[in-house]
This record gives structure tokens, sequence and C-alpha cells, in this order.
């Protein structure tokens, strides 16, 4: 026997052990806004049970149906209260995250499957309720209908504006899972799918890898940019790099992310560039070349000036975001933070730079145009004046926002109120498809491993990457859907005229005292919904 109902997305829905709701769900929304819902499907027989969603939207809504996949976790993420956890009483087991864009599903006997409904509405949506009708057919049985009532507001959302989003983008992982030799047509064909993704679910910005980013350990050569020597002379080839930021602003991304300049942690080397584009992994030279090394300086001399050529040339310059190094921290990485920035300023004065770093101090003296602190200070920077873009990654946990597969959907959702709330002028996280073991070159299965060689205070379960490889592109996850709807609460903020520092807003007093309650969220939105937001 057959058994569904209707469920929010902030529930997670799993093989076992699901609490049943109602065949009745009501959603709002702005006009050109999105949200969803789930449907739940119980298979109490002893035979598996093959069922079919399909969803009848009025006009002016669009729907579509994505499959939710399990994925096993093995322990809870370290250092969170217990009431901030999700998942609680399924690990370790299996917990809902892949989306597959499958409209029918095989119900184990005694389990359930789910289904993820995205809708959206038209710009021209009819303001007013909507009725939504989803029809379970299992296989030899009487369909079964449930609906949602989706109340329209005559608000039109605007695009977001002035907030950058940059989450790093792995071409070697795509060449590894693929099975491609850089760059290969074949490449270009998978990359411009994941690409789509990104402005899809809110993402403006790609990194773009003219050299192999010297972030994450040694990778595989990913290098764009080929470069043939002649004596004390580089001859660089753009054709390769053309070709990525071209398809790039094609699919709807309107920044650009050049890679960091100086090795990780500290800026102490030189980074790894490879003759031609690193076909046969022959470097240019050591790669423990110390960052101010003279035949390092020489190449930066050649590079540079035609980085900027090609930037105005293809009408790039005030779109893109240039990095020294990442995340230096000791005062001997300070040191050689600031000998590399002066290097860029001498040869490129033209190159405005920003990086994740934390320490007040980058800020206070301006050693970076625009500092990106993690999220546990980001409020310091808020306090005394210094603009900044903001970041999480594997922490700060505790009662921090962070987006892991443990995290409370609804504190997810928060991602873009805390954003706006504290006047951050962009995002960074450095995993969108990281599909690797720390530091190595050895890939894991997403599918089956969550954190790339997890451990109690370093990776976390759920960091490293947003989407899974898919067999013809990416398998998005429920955190990559809500923290795309964050986003776009970020444009409802703005679109609403809210003063991020108002009464409105007050609740939010820092990124880990923030309510993280659905009915005060629920109660918030329909207030910026209505125009009753003050």
């Amino acid at each position: 026997m057959i058994h569904c109902w209707l469920q929010e997305m902030y529930r997670k829905i799993y093989p076992v052990g699901n609490k049943p709701a109602g065949a009745f769900l009501r959603l709002d929304a702005a006009r050109n806004e999105s949200t969803a819902f789930q449907v739940a499907v119980v298979n109490t027989a002893l035979a598996v049970a093959k069922v079919k969603i399909a969803v009848k939207v009025p006009r002016g809504i669009d729907a579509r149906i994505r499959r939710v996949g399990f994925v096993p976790l093995p322990h809870h993420n370290t250092d969170v209260p217990v009431d901030e956890l999700d998942c609680r009483g399924h690990v370790p087991g299996y917990v809902p995250d892949p989306l597959f864009d499958e409209d029918d599903a095989q119900v184990a006997p005694r389990e359930a499957a789910g289904f993820w409904i995205s809708v959206r509405t038209a710009a021209d949506c009819r303001p007013g309720p909507h009725k939504l009708i989803i029809v379970v057919k299992p296989e030899g049985c009487q369909a079964r209908k449930l609906l949602v009532r989706l109340q329209v507001y005559p608000l039109v959302l605007e695009p977001r504006r002035h907030f950058p989003v940059i989450q790093w983008f792995y071409n070697d992982a795509l060449l590894d899972w693929y099975h491609f030799q850089p760059f290969e047509d074949g490449f270009w064909k998978i990359l411009e799918r994941y690409l789509r993704d990104l402005p899809a679910h809110g993402q403006d910005t790609v990194l773009v890898p003219l050299c192999t980013p010297p972030t994450d350990g040694v990778k595989r050569p990913t290098q764009l940019l080929r470069v043939t020597t002649a004596g004390k002379r580089y001859r660089f080839d753009w054709r390769d790099v053309k070709r990525y930021v071209a398809l790039a602003r094609r699919c709807g991304l309107c920044h650009l992310e050049w890679n960091h300049f100086f090795s990780q942690w500290g800026a102490q080397y030189a980074i790894r560039v490879y003759c031609d584009q690193g076909r046969e992994e022959k470097l240019l030279w050591n790669p423990e070349t110390p960052a101010t090394a003279p035949v390092y300086r020489n190449f930066l001399r050649q590079l540079l000036p035609e980085l900027h050529q090609f930037l105005i040339r293809e009408k790039l310059l005030k779109d893109s975001f240039f990095h020294v190094s990442d995340e230096p921290h000791t005062p001997e990485h300070k040191r050689n933070y600031k000998v590399a920035r002066a290097v860029l300023r001498e040869l490129a004065p033209w190159m405005k730079t920003m990086d994740a770093l934390s320490e007040i101090a980058y800020g206070r003296e301006k050693l970076t145009d625009m500092p990106i602190p993690h999220i546990g200070v980001t409020k310091q920077f808020y306090e005394e004046g210094i603009k900044s873009f903001t970041y999480f990654c594997c922490g700060p946990r505790g009662r921090y926002l962070n987006r892991l597969i443990d995290t409370p959907l609804i504190k997810i959702r928060m991602s873009g109120w805390l954003f706006y709330r504290f006047k951050a002028l962009g995002f960074l996280h450095w995993g969108y498809n990281y599909w690797y073991k720390s530091q190595t070159r050895t890939l894991i299965d997403p599918f089956t491993e969550s954190a790339g060689q997890w451990c109690h205070r370093g990776w976390a379960y759920g960091d490293p990457f947003l989407v899974y490889p898919g067999a013809e592109g990416p398998v998005d996850s429920i955190r990559w859907e809500i923290f795309s709807l964050s986003l776009q609460d970020y444009a409802l903020l703005q679109t609403a005229g809210i003063d991020p520092e108002g009464p409105f807003l007050a609740r939010l007093r820092d990124f880990n005292d923030f309510p993280k309650d659905l009915r005060w969220f629920q109660a918030a939105r329909k207030k910026l919904l209505a125009g009753q937001a003050r």
C-alpha cells in the first residue's frame, strides 16, 4: 500500500522514520520568485512499488520535479549543539541531499521516497491564490491527488544587486571525473552544463584558471594560458582563456575571479606555472621558488601587462576580481603577504586585490583592497566600518551559520538575510565541486563520501561540494537549493528597500545569534511580500 503527503522544504524525508503530514500545503511567493516543497511517498507493502509524480500548474507558474536521493552520513559534524543538528536519529545512516531529474521512483518495502518540487512564478503572474495539483500515480493503483495553494503577491522580485557570489570551481574535478584531457571538445561541453548551473542558483562569478589555482594541494594542471619560452622571454597564447570567459559570460556569469598569484597560506612561494598548458607537467621553475625570486618577478613583469591588455580588449577589467594569497594567518605570513602585495602593486598598479583572511589588521592597515573575513569576525569588520566580503567553510561551527549536510535547512536559509544585515559586499566559499581527498589528486565518490577525508575539527561533511557529478552534468543538492533561495531573499530585502540597520532585522545580532525558527522566518517573509516590513 502507498501513503503520500506534502511536506515543507525544511523537513527532510528519510528512507524510514518519517512523520506523516497532510495532503494540503500553503506557500507564499512574490512574482518572479522561486519556492519549493516536497512530496513524500511511503510503501508499506512487501514488494517494490513503482510511483510517478506529476504537477499541474496554472498559467504563469512553472514547476520542476526531482527525486530526492540519499547519501551515507557516518557521523554528525562536531562542535555543534544538539538542538542545531539536523538528521538527528538518522545518523549513522542515509540522509537526503542529491536531487535527480526524475519524476518516478522504485520504493523499497517499508521505505520512503521523496520528491523535491521547485516552483517559479513569472514576473507577469496573476497576483492572488493559485492551485497546484500534485498527482501521485502508483503503478497498478489509483492515482492520489494532493493540493498546494500558492499565494502570489503583487510584488515583483528585482535581480540582486552589488553582491557577488563566488564559490571555487574545480576544472580538474571535471577533467578527472569525466575522463577528459585539457582542453578537448568533450570538456567544453560538460563545462557548459556546470557553468549554467551557477547563475541558475544565484552565483554570478566563476574562477578562471589562467594558471592552475594554488589552493588545496597540488592539482592536476588546468592552466588555460599557453606559455612558451625563448630564453628569458615568455610568449602567451590567450585562445583558451578567451574561449573560457566567453563561455562563462554566455552562461550568465557576469564576474570573473582570477587565480591567486602566490602560494596559499602565507604567500611564501611562486605559483606553479607549466610549460604550454602542463600536459607533461613540466614546470617553468622549481615549486619551492620564493615568491620574490627574480625568475618569478621576470615572469610577472611580462605576464601582467598582457593580462591587463587582454582584460581591456575583452571588456572584462571592471568585472574581474584578483587575489594575492589565500588565508594568511601568522606574523610571518603577514610579512610575506605585504611583500607579495607590493610586487603586484609595482607591476600591476591597476589591479585591486581581495583575499580570504580574518585578522582585522589586514583591514585596518588596508593590506588588501577588499578583505574577506570569515563569519566569526565579519561583524567586527562591520562595526569598525571596514568594508568587506564574508565567507565560511568547515567552520566556525557551534551556533554559527553554515550549510553542512547536517545543518538545519532553515538555518541555511538565513544566509542571505545575514549577508544583507551586516552589509557584506559579497560571499566567498571554497567548495562548489571539490571531489577529492583533502589536499590530494585522489578522487572520491561524492555519492558515498561527503567530506573528502573527514576529521573532527577539519573537513566537515557537506563542505567540499554543493553538486554531485551526474552522467551528463551536475546533480544539485538540497543544500544548494536552499542556499540559492537565501540569495533570492537577499534580493527580496533589496526590492523591499529594507534598512539593514533598522528594526525589521534587529533580531539578527551576529552570525551565531539570529532567528533559526521557521515560524519567525515565514512571518518575516510574509511582511516583506505584503509590503508591511518596517
